[in-house]
């Protein structure tokens, strides 16, 4: 069973999606949960299958008292690397929410501050806390639904089943088709220890 904080104060939060890919832009969700909201279907989006996940978002996206997405691009990751580039994700979904956040937890160890609003990193947090748990579930369905639209646009990738993830398939493809636009061009993207600059 996930928990709320039990706290009195507007609480937002926070989670990432699309960390490990190749391609493709990095997604995050900050959702807003009402005090002492309960959904024992909630979980981390990664315990939950592809159905369950958007069965789950629409329940998310009515309950929520405010939610929203923050999206950095595969540039932009290139320019300031993917840690930098998923905190800035975050703070993008954050700065859009009304009302704005008294406190904020985050999935995993790191974190940078979001003005002056105190802020809480928790390991695992998607699996403990259901406002991460929620967001969770929307950063992968909405970064799914990103690869999905790109992957009509460059289908030979596999980016409907891999989504930008380092499989075999989509090596493979990088070392037979080269890189897209989409790809990240700082990452090891054939997994043989060599950036792919030179594409």
């Amino acid at each position: 069973m996930l928990y709320p904080f039990l706290k009195k104060t507007i609480e937002a939060g926070c989670d990432e999606a699309g960390r490990g890919c190749l391609a493709g832009a990095v997604y995050a969700a900050a959702v807003i949960l009402p005090l002492d909201y309960q959904n024992d279907l909630l979980n981390d989006s990664k315990q939950l299958t592809e159905r369950q996940r958007y069965q789950l978002r629409p329940i998310i996206e009515r309950d929520a008292t405010a939610w929203a997405i923050g999206i950095v691009t595969p540039e932009e990751i290139d320019k300031i690397n993917i840690l930098n580039a998923s905190i800035l994700a975050m703070h993008r979904a954050l700065e859009q929410l009304q009302p704005q956040p008294q406190h904020i937890i985050v999935d995993g160890n790191r974190f940078k501050p979001y003005g002056n609003i105190p802020y809480q990193t928790v390991v695992k947090g998607d699996g403990k806390y259901l406002s991460i748990a929620a967001a969770s579930i929307l950063a992968k369905t909405y970064r799914d639904d990103y690869m999905n639209s790109l992957d009509s646009e460059y289908p030979r990738y596999g980016w409907s089943r891999n989504k930008g993830y380092p499989t075999k398939e989509h090596r493979e493809a990088i070392r037979q088709l080269g890189t897209t636009p989409y790809h990240r061009m700082s990452y090891n993207l054939t997994g043989d220890g060599q950036l792919s600059l030179e594409f």
